[in-house]
C-alpha cells in the first residue's frame, strides 16, 4: 500500500474545474510510483463565513468525479475552517513492492518522455491579472490539467520503466534535477523539444511570473545546471515554471522511447513526447 497526501489553493476561480485538477494533482503521486488508486479522502480548508458553501460544494463535486473516473472510491475526509480555500485528497493506493517505481532508477542510456506540456503557473497568474482571458484558459489549458495521469502510466508499465516522476511546483528543470541526483548521472535536456501551453511564452514577454520562478532557478543553479543553448530570458523562465497536476516524466531505454511515445499517443496522451537523455557525465542538468 501507498499513501499520498496533497492539496493546493484555487488555480481558477472556477469552482467544479479547482475540484478536479486538485483532485487530479493528488491522484498523480500514486500514479508516478507505478501504482493503482483504491480510496481517497477529501482534505478542505474553506472560509465558511466569507464564502458562499454553494462553491464548496461544486469544489468537492469536482473531486469526487476525477476520483470515479479514476476507478477509486472517495470513502469520507476532513474539514477545517480557514482564511483561504484549499483543497486535495489523502490517497491511498496499491503497488507491487517488487515493481515500485520511484525517480531515482534512470540509467544511462535511457530517454526521458514527458506527457504534458508546462507553463501552466504563469497562465493562472495572467488569468488573475487580466492579461489571459479565462476562456483561453479553459479552452487550452484546463482539460489536460484535469487529465488524470493513469492513461499514461498504465501504458508505460508495458515497457521497461526504470524510473517516473510528476512534474509539479519545482519546475521541469527543479523534476529532472531530482531524477540525476537519484541515478548519479546527467540529464540533457533538448529544449526545442519542450512542449509548452498556448500563451505561456506570450505571457512572460508581457511581463507575468510567479511567485516561484526566483526560488526554482535558484535551486537549480546550485547543481551543476549547464545551458548550452542560446536562450533569453523568457525562455529560460519557462524552464522555472511551477506546474499544477503537470505530466509524468518517464526514463525508458532508448531503443523503446519511439514506441513508447507512439502507444501513449494511441492511448490519448497526444502531447507525448521525448525531451532528452540520461549520460554517464557528472551528475546535473545540461539543456541543449
Amino acid at each position: 500500500m501507498i499513501s499520498t497526501v496533497d492539496f493546493i489553493t484555487p488555480p481558477v476561480d472556477d469552482p467544479y474545474w479547482f475540484g478536479q485538477i486538485s483532485a487530479a494533482n493528488s491522484i498523480s503521486d500514486v500514479y508516478s510510483m507505478g501504482g493503482r488508486p483504491l480510496t481517497a479522502l477529501n482534505v478542505v480548508m474553506f472560509p465558511s463565513k466569507q464564502l458562499d458553501m454553494g462553491l464548496l460544494k461544486d469544489i468537492l463535486r469536482g473531486g469526487h468525479d476525477k476520483v470515479v473516473e479514476a476507478g477509486a472510491c472517495l470513502v469520507g475526509g476532513h474539514t477545517v475552517d480557514d482564511e483561504e480555500p484549499k483543497y486535495g485528497l489523502c490517497v491511498n493506493g496499491t503497488v507491487h513492492p517488487e515493481r515500485i517505481i520511484t525517480n531515482a532508477g534512470a540509467r544511462p542510456g535511457d530517454a526521458l518522455i514527458l506527457t504534458k506540456p508546462l507553463g501552466s503557473g504563469v497562465l493562472f497568474n495572467a488569468v488573475r491579472s487580466g492579461k489571459l482571458a479565462f476562456a483561453d484558459l479553459e479552452r487550452d489549458v484546463l482539460p489536460m490539467l484535469a487529465a488524470l495521469n493513469g492513461p499514461a502510466m498504465e501504458t508505460a508499465l508495458d515497457f521497461e520503466l526504470h524510473a517516473c516522476t510528476d512534474v509539479t511546483g519545482f519546475g521541469i528543470l527543479g523534476h529532472l534535477l531530482e531524477v540525476a541526483h537519484g541515478c548519479d548521472a546527467r540529464v540533457m535536456v533538448e529544449y526545442a523539444r519542450l512542449p509548452f501551453y498556448p500563451h505561456a511564452e506570450t505571457m512572460y514577454r508581457k511581463g507575468e511570473t510567479t511567485g516561484s520562478n526566483r526560488a526554482n532557478r535558484e535551486m537549480v543553479a546550485r547543481h551543476r545546471l549547464e545551458i548550452r543553448r542560446d536562450l533569453d530570458s523568457v525562455e529560460e523562465e519557462l524552464l522555472y515554471d511551477p506546474q499544477t497536476s503537470g505530466g509524468l516524466v518517464l526514463a525508458v531505454p532508448e531503443s523503446q522511447a519511439a514506441e513508447l511515445v507512439r502507444r501513449l499517443h494511441g492511448a490519448g496522451v497526444t502531447t507525448a513526447v521525448k525531451i532528452g537523455d540520461i549520460t554517464d557525465e557528472t551528475v546535473g542538468l545540461t539543456v541543449i
